[in-house]
């Protein structure tokens, strides 16, 4: 359990690493799924399609990463099951978040023509967009069990600090996704409904390798009691926490809709273009959010083992090894970033829009990696509600920045949305404080409360 006798938590630079490092490559894959599909149409040369798997994809990145709450929910909630020792509990979890993922799945395959026509009709695309779009989306909101699911399960690999396992998890999606698409839409020339059903097929591989390896790892104690998946104390805190981090979750993909429906109003090459921004930032992303996956296991296990000087080593590494790799991010984005664009795009205006702003979107590892780094700690922490409260003034920020930049056209989005990077980590990094008194009561030097043993 990494718990010594003396009931702290190991954190050291070393252990931290082990979890952040195959945390940050499998956290890479996932953006992967959206440049493979936009590499594979925008090779095609067609800007209306290219902009439709942006749209497409963004929707449903809005649509799953709102329930991709329930990733970090289940991290935070697995670690600290895992440093009170809780054995049972720790199985009980992964249940209850895959129950909650499957139901989450169905309901969203049930609703899919009212949730389609809403999002359309707010996204203000061109008609060429918006059917090529629609038929992207019809095929590939099947994945969405499957898709939930994955993330309940990375989230548990994560809390039992098998990183290594979600990155071969996130690779087997990566690599089928990759796979399919080629031969769906470069062999067989399906078009974005190939794009769309390549991704049905990756997420469904995931999440039986996921269910198998999870097996394996518990071993012959894998039964758990109906009784501990229904205990009503734990539900209502699976509840609160996943509902908050939801919630929170909300406003970041609203903030993110807004970008792409105002890139969208100014034309299908600037959507398209600010596709291709996109998606390079979300490699820097996840790649940086790899360290704060490692704080919401460390974090969320030295809450749970009451180790308060583990968990404030756990954040003072969180936040060095953070920006220790957002400056070479933005300095790799601002010298291969024009390379990468035409290798994504065979269209010379989008291109050319997409150069013209690379600089601007280079600077988003940097100023928003105490984002990354804070919601890491919060998460393990199971700070959901305030992890929602701080986002809202950063929304806030976000739309005023916007407002006054309007005449700046996609330059001010641009700088709306770099403001809303550095704001959220500011807003978390000012409330944290008073969380950690709470959360450890008594001297700021005291050690764990109640020591645990391993098991």
């Amino acid at each position: 359990m990494n718990i010594g006798a003396d009931g702290r938590v190991e954190v050291t630079s070393r252990r931290f690493l082990a979890i952040a490092l195959p945390a940050t490559l499998a956290q890479m894959t996932t953006p992967l799924l959206g440049l493979v599909a936009t590499g594979a149409i925008g090779r095609l040369g067609d800007a209306v399609l290219l902009g439709a798997v942006a749209v497409g994809a963004l929707l449903f990145d809005f649509t799953f990463w709102i329930f991709g709450s329930l990733r970090m929910g289940t991290a935070g909630l697995t670690a600290q099951a895992l440093g009170r020792g809780e054995g049972v509990e720790l199985r009980a979890v992964l249940v209850r978040a895959l129950i909650i993922a499957a139901a989450i799945g169905l309901v969203l395959i049930a609703l899919q023509f009212p949730i389609g026509h809403a999002a359309f009709s707010l996204m203000g695309a061109s008609e060429g967009v918006h059917a090529a779009a629609a038929l992207y989306f019809s095929i590939r909101i099947f994945s969405a069990p499957f898709a939930i699911a994955n993330f309940a399960l990375l989230g548990w690999f994560v809390g039992v600090a098998r990183t290594d396992i979600g990155l071969g998890l996130q690779f087997l999606i990566a690599a089928v996704n990759a796979l399919a698409t080629g031969a769906l839409v470069l062999h067989w020339d399906f078009g974005v409904a190939g794009a769309a059903l390549a991704n049905v097929l990756a997420e469904t591989a995931g999440t039986l390798a996921g269910l198998v390896a999870a097996a394996r790892l518990v071993g012959r104690d894998w039964r758990v009691p109906w009784r501990a998946v229904l205990d009503r104390a734990r539900l209502v805190e699976t509840v609160a926490v996943n509902s908050d981090i939801m919630a929170r979750t909300g406003l970041l993909m609203a903030v993110l809709m807004f970008f792409t429906t105002q890139g969208a109003r100014t034309g299908d090459v600037t959507l398209a273009a600010n596709a291709v921004l996109y998606n390079m930032v979300m490699v820097s992303a996840f790649f940086l959010d790899g360290f704060a996956t490692a704080a919401e296991q460390v974090c969320g296990q030295s809450i749970g083992a009451r180790d308060r000087p583990g968990f404030r080593r756990a954040v003072r590494l969180t936040l060095a090894w953070g920006f220790g790799f957002a400056a070479p991010a933005t300095l790799a984005m601002l010298l291969g970033g024009g390379a990468l664009i035409d290798l994504l795009t065979a269209n010379g205006q989008v291109r050319l829009v997409g150069r013209e702003f690379l600089p601007l979107a280079a600077l988003t590892p940097l100023i928003g990696v105490a984002a990354f780094a804070y919601d890491g700690i919060y998460a393990g922490s199971a700070w959901a509600r305030d992890m929602r409260n701080m986002m809202l003034p950063a929304v806030a920020l976000f739309f005023a920045v916007w407002w006054f930049a309007q005449p700046l056209g996609n330059g001010g989005l641009w700088f709306a949305y770099l403001a809303f990077m550095g704001g959220r980590g500011l807003f978390l990094a000012w409330r944290m404080p008073a969380l950690e008194r709470r959360s450890f009561p008594g001297p700021a030097s005291a050690g764990p409360l109640s020591p645990q043993s391993g098991s």
